[in-house]
């Protein structure tokens, strides 16, 4: 199959800059009442903070000039009383957009979780679990500030800046012009500034996801990497990863954090020409100081939210690559779904069909692998079918096309003469039960790794499962019994004792299709010989599909399948097998010769 691995970049669909804010800002329409608060409180604050320099001009030219300290006192309690209604608003905002911006991120990051559980076996096939990580966790995470300053930042300060030209322009339309004069620099400055960072950004974010990805590996497989003395090569790559990382990060904050010294340039630009054009220009005469006062104010009221849209701008170019990757994955479509008109599949009695099956991995790209060619065969309810045959022969991909987790490209597999493709994945999954060699054990009691088999299992019926693999007895004399807290993967447990735990787990829904994959590959001998009993029990009445190299774990099943070169060689009861002395029969000799 294709693999998208550390070393390799991820390739990202981009929806476009434009329609990628869209869709993240549309979050916010989520919440519309709390943020039609936020605006109110910011168009109040945004109101005051236009008029304090209009206060301060009044103060200079009317109450300073001529004397009136009682009407300067009034309008300084005035001044006092609205700044106090400025302070207790702002604090509302920000607490507010802070508690609506987390939320969203809960959403999103829900959103994210609950899509990727309905994607297809082929998706977690094609890249590590590392760069799935990286985008649930960290790409969400730097999302935040971009959605808080989107409300709190764009919107006042657009308001603000626009409010400032308006005024400038009524009181002096020539002092106005000349202090918005160095404008069309910043445009350029930003514009050829952003195009250039947006790239950058979309390496580094790539680079960190590498580094996320070998990371995860490393450590999921540290036993091995100490067991063979690894260290220094995984300590050599991660230093080559991190390295990577690190330059990307450079070479986009080095262009990033021209952002700021362009505007300031502006800024002290715009702030020479005013007091130029104001002295020079226009003449001291015509030009009071409270004008010149409030238009020095102005242009730092204008110039400062250009500073704050600058910098918002920087963190969306910054953070836009992180949305983009998270829709990337939102955008990625399950290829098995159920269709338009699907049924409830029904109680089943367990017969299993399949019809002229072909299955190719891949198909239509370079790394296509056609696995399976016009497989047919039927298994009666109650039947136990062994697949046996070399590695990559095809027998995972049997029982997987039983599941469904995949769709086969020919022919049909039917259960009790239903077509799988056209009853729902959760009324057919509901009926099997699936047991593989490396069975995930949750960190949590003993009870509930049972019982994620059955959520609503009872107490009793959890107990039977486990009597009924073995696993009671082992689980009775651990510290707590069945409320034994189990760390992650089930450290502290031997294999064994995990392959136990997940037996029982498989066995508490009562499967009426049963797949054991390499099942009993990890248990020692003397605990195969206790969970073959309970497999024997069990098996009783079910449809079971048992994958299993070790030829003396089948003897008793009722047929056994020969799968190799894309179909079955050969089927037949172990004794029939090796009665025809065909392929079984030399695999078990090979199997068996110094016995």
């Amino acid at each position: 199959m294709a693999v998208n691995s550390y070393r390799e970049d991820e390739q990202v669909g981009s929806l476009g800059k434009l329609q990628t804010l869209k869709r993240l800002f549309s979050y916010l329409f989520i919440y519309k009442k709390q943020v039609i608060l936020v605006l109110l409180c910011m168009a109040v604050t945004v109101a005051i903070s236009l008029v304090n320099p209009l206060i301060v001009e009044q103060a200079i030219d009317v109450n300073i000039a001529e004397g009136d300290l009682q009407g300067l006192y009034s309008l300084a309690a005035f001044t006092l009383i609205i700044n106090l209604v400025f302070i207790v608003l702002v604090k509302i905002r920000m607490y507010v957009m802070s508690k609506v911006s987390n939320q969203i991120l809960l959403d999103i990051r829900q959103e994210l979780y609950v899509h990727i559980q309905t994607l297809s076996f082929s998706f977690f096939d094609s890249r590590p679990t590392g760069k799935i990580l990286a985008r649930i966790i960290g790409d969400v995470n730097s999302l935040k500030q971009v959605l808080v300053n989107a409300v709190t930042t764009l919107i006042p300060d657009f308001v603000t800046i626009c409010g400032v030209v308006v005024i400038m322009l009524v009181k002096d339309w020539k002092l106005g012009l000349a202090s918005l004069s160095s404008i069309p620099l910043m445009a350029v400055a930003v514009w050829i500034i952003q195009t250039k960072s947006h790239k950058r950004w979309q390496i580094f974010r790539k680079k960190a996801s590498n580094l996320n990805a070998y990371v995860h590996e490393d450590i999921a497989g540290m036993s091995v990497v100490q067991s063979f003395r690894a260290e220094e090569e995984t300590l050599e790559v991660f230093d080559g990863l991190v390295e990577e990382h690190k330059k990307a990060f450079r070479d986009a904050v080095r262009l990033s954090d021209m952002f700021g010294p362009a505007v300031d340039i502006c800024w002290g630009l715009g702030a020479m020409i005013l007091y130029w054009a104001g002295i020079q220009l226009i003449g001291a005469e015509y030009v009071s100081i409270g004008t010149l006062v409030v238009f020095g104010t102005y242009i730092s009221m204008f110039w400062s939210p250009v500073m704050n849209l600058s910098n918002f701008y920087n963190q969306v170019v910054t953070n836009l690559t992180a949305a983009e990757r998270i829709f990337d994955i939102l955008d990625t479509q399950p290829e098995i779904v159920d269709g338009k008109e699907v049924t409830e599949l029904p109680d089943i009695r367990g017969k299993v069909e399949f019809s002229d099956v072909s299955f190719t991995y891949d198909e239509g790209t370079p790394a296509e692998t056609k696995v399976l060619s016009h497989v047919s065969f039927t298994a009666a309810p109650g039947e136990t079918i062994a697949l046996v045959g070399p590695t990559g022969a095809g027998k995972t991909t049997v029982v997987n096309l039983i599941s469904r987790f995949y769709d086969i490209q020919e022919g049909k597999i039917l259960i009790d003469g239903y077509d799988i493709r056209k009853v729902s994945m959760e009324s057919l999954r509901r009926q099997m039960g699936v047991m593989t060699q490396d069975n995930f054990i949750f960190q949590g009691t003993v009870r509930e790794n049972i019982a994620y088999g059955k959520i609503d299992a009872t107490d009793e019926e959890i107990r039977q499962a486990a009597k009924a693999v073995n696993a009671h007895g082992f689980i009775e004399k651990l510290e707590k019994g069945y409320d034994t807290e189990l760390k992650e993967r089930g450290a502290g447990l031997s294999i064994g004792q995990r392959q136990l735990i997940a037996f029982a787990r498989t066995m508490v829904s009562m499967p009426r299709i049963l797949i054991l994959d390499e099942a009993t590959s990890s248990i020692d001998t003397h605990t195969e010989l206790l969970v073959q009993q309970g497999i024997e029990a069990l098996l009783k009445g079910r449809t079971s599909f048992v994958i299993a190299h070790r030829l003396s774990t089948i003897q008793k099943a009722d047929r056994i399948f020969v799968i190799d070169r894309g179909g079955i060689l050969e089927q037949g009861s172990p004794a029939e097998l090796m009665e025809k002395k065909g392929h079984y029969y030399r695999l078990y000799m090979a199997q068996f010769k110094n016995a």
